[in-house]
């Protein structure tokens, strides 16, 4: 067998009943942790489903011979976000990592986005990755070691159309993760983000409502979550002892390290400025710096391999 990089672990991972959550929780297990696979079951939307994917997974980890207990828990609530973290430690007694991937979609066009299809995703995504996280920080701070795995997203870090909801929530997580890493690097704990590319149930949702959007997500079927789940399983692990703070972009066997805000240009004006004259000096010389209204699509327009 080879090298079990999570042996001795115990990890939650949140939305873990289907898509790439599924395939993280999985690889895990085959990497020797000890996980809670949380899922509540519902639509891509959030609505109320009849399935129990949680259970699912259980029950083929334990069918190879690992280690796993169902949770159902919401993250979107910090009483039973807690109790994710609550069921690895009466399980199992410890806790080493955490991998926020819960989501929902509900996108539309910003002008037709209503304050509920707003809040709920913003609520599932941002409250979600900070509830959970932040109820495991405190046993990570007492036993002095800790990783946390976040899912952002090029919508947020690049753009994309009738998403602002899931924009803001995943360059809020972006965010959010580099904080945790400034706080809490000297406890030894680390967290780090992946954008992944991969077919999933909330890409399945996208409107293809023209031909380069439908040529987009038949693009991204091909792309399965086995590269992804496997950059959390070694984020996750003391190999990656490390890597803290950084923005990963996984796209089938292609991996990119993401840019983080910087200043692109600087002008200095002795006298300061006016509204005037940033419009006669600021804006002709650092108009040709100016980031552009791309997409996600336009960034990475080229197919996969």
């Amino acid at each position: 067998m080879s090298e079990q990089m999570m042996e001795g672990k115990v990890v939650v991972v949140t939305g873990s009943g289907r898509g790439i959550g599924r395939e993280i929780a999985l690889q895990m297990a085959r990497n020797g942790a000890r996980v809670v696979v949380n899922d509540v079951g519902v639509t891509v939307t959030g609505e109320a489903g009849d399935e129990d994917p949680a259970q699912e997974v259980v029950d083929l980890i334990r069918s190879e011979g690992g280690e796993a207990i169902v949770n159902r828990d919401s993250v979107s609530e910090w009483t039973s976000a807690n109790r994710i973290v609550e069921a690895a430690l009466d399980s199992f007694g410890r806790i080493d990592s955490v991998v926020n991937n819960a989501g929902i979609l509900r996108d539309r066009i910003f002008h037709q986005m209503t304050p509920e299809d707003f809040e709920e995703v913003i609520r599932v995504h941002l409250f979600g990755s900070f509830n959970v996280s932040r109820a495991a920080a405190t046993h990570f701070r007492a036993q002095q070691s800790g990783s946390f795995v976040h899912m952002t997203s090029t919508s947020g870090l690049v753009g994309n159309v009738g998403q602002a909801n899931y924009a803001a929530a995943k360059l809020g997580i972006a965010g959010l993760s580099k904080s945790i890493a400034l706080d809490m690097s000297r406890y030894g704990i680390r967290s780090n983000c992946i954008s992944p590319f991969a077919w999933s149930r909330m890409v399945g949702s996208i409107p293809a409502d023209d031909p380069a959007q439908a040529a987009r997500v038949e693009k991204i079927k091909s792309m399965t979550p086995e590269s992804i789940a496997a950059l959390a399983v070694f984020l996750g692990s003391d190999a990656a002892s490390t890597v803290n703070g950084q923005i990963f972009t996984m796209r089938r066997n292609e991996t990119f390290l993401m840019s983080q805000p910087r200043p692109a240009r600087s002008l200095h004006r002795s006298e300061g400025w006016t509204a005037q004259t940033m419009a006669s000096h600021m804006l002709p010389a650092l108009a040709p710096s100016f980031v552009p209204l791309d997409v996600s699509a336009t960034i990475f327009g080229w197919d996969p391999v």
